[in-house]
């Protein structure tokens, strides 16, 4: 009986050991992440144009908290947040007016950058106004693009990040496919173009991930986030054309951040 009595004893010793430990883990995982400092850059991806309710002061950069870096600084509580991503900005637009927060202190860094620089909102209106034969072309000539000079822009923004914060973790995101090939869109584009659009969206991604690596940065594919969710599918988590705010067109949903781009973000944190 006296032995059985140790034993209990010590296993309620060892379970509480166990538990204590456990969450002192928790505690301090809570910790580092209040403990962060977080900056938010990039494109309209990041922005979160097309989300709805932007902040009024942001203007022309559609800045709302309904964009997975805001999500994610109100569910993380960094101990700073600094997000200056803007709705139309290229690499240039990235190095000259955005990396201002971005110091030796900062732990934390995202970024979309790269689908302006290859002519995005060109190729999509040539391709909603234009014959697919033209599309598919503005499509190649994007790739090749890609293929050529987008390198070196994205080594440009990379390579200041760096320098800029040699310690900061820097999550680099990429772009959705837009459309569901055989999905339920009866009009607009054919199946040809769409497939084109896929295609010029999964070579930019290719790209922007090998820069990214190359620089010891995390690439965060949000393509497997969004299969199901593009344009065709009957649950999009992307704007078709929206004729009545043209800009949102073919950006995330306000749940398109949130079920999209957040939960990618937050797996490579």
């Amino acid at each position: 009986m006296k032995l059985s009595r140790i034993a209990a004893f010590s296993s309620s010793l060892l379970l509480g050991a166990v538990l204590a430990l456990t969450g002192a883990g928790q505690a301090q995982a809570a910790g580092s992440a209040a403990a962060l400092d977080y900056v938010a850059l990039g494109d309209s991806y990041s922005s979160g144009l097309g989300a709805g309710s932007y902040i009024s002061s942001s203007g022309d950069c559609k800045r709302t908290n309904r964009a997975y870096p805001a999500l994610w600084a109100a569910a993380n509580s960094p101990s700073s947040f600094a997000f200056t991503a803007c709705s139309g900005a290229r690499t240039s637009d990235v190095t000259a007016n955005q990396l201002g927060p971005v110091t030796s202190a900062t732990d934390l860094v995202s970024i979309t950058i790269g689908g302006n620089d290859a002519g995005f909102a060109d190729v999509m209106t040539t391709c909603v106004l234009q014959s697919e034969s033209t599309c598919i072309a503005r499509v190649e000539e994007a790739k090749r693009y890609v293929d050529t000079t987008l390198p070196g822009r994205l080594d440009s923004v990379y390579s200041a990040i760096r320098s800029r914060a040699a310690a900061a973790h820097v999550v680099v995101l990429g772009y959705p496919r837009f459309y569901k090939l055989g999905g339920s869109c009866i009009a607009g584009l054919s199946e040809n173009e769409r497939a084109a659009i896929n295609g010029g969206a999964d070579h930019l991604n290719a790209a922007i991930a090998k820069r990214a690596a190359d620089h010891g940065f995390t690439f965060a594919d949000v393509v497997p986030a969004f299969t199901g969710h593009e344009i065709c599918s009957g649950a999009a988590w992307l704007h078709s054309v929206n004729w009545l705010n043209i800009s949102e067109s073919y950006h995330p949903t306000a749940t398109g951040q949130s079920s999209g781009y957040l939960p990618r973000f937050s797996s490579a944190v």
